[in-house]
């Protein structure tokens, strides 16, 4: 298995993880934000649909450039999120992570597109 495929799913498995089964998280963590939750169920079918994307990826690799910039672009929107409100930080990491993957694969498809 290649990396940006190890890359795709390790990105699509944290997101859909914390979307289902840490909902309860997800829901704390937005009121805390003062968002609304017809906000975060926006946010919520966004990151599911980009993340189905980067599954659907693996066999179709020109699905997996546009969602992974978009899902970097939401991981510097909770970065920004996490920081405006003064959140310490351990709560940082994860979007931080997915950030950094994100690009690694971004990079990677904008390579091979060059």
């Amino acid at each position: 298995m290649e990396l940006s495929h190890i890359l795709q799913i390790t990105i699509a498995a944290s997101v859909l993880f914390v979307w289902t089964f840490r909902f309860e998280n997800i829901v704390k963590e937005f009121q805390v934000f003062g968002f609304s939750s017809s906000f975060r169920t926006l946010i919520g079918t966004i990151k599911i649909i980009l993340s189905t994307l980067l599954i659907v990826g693996i066999w179709h690799q020109n699905l997996v450039l546009i969602p992974t910039i978009l899902m970097a672009f939401l991981m510097i929107c909770a970065q920004y999120t996490h920081f405006r409100v003064k959140n310490p930080l351990p709560k940082f990491i994860p979007s931080f992570v997915l950030l950094v993957l994100c690009l690694i694969l971004a990079s990677r498809h904008l390579q091979d597109w060059a």
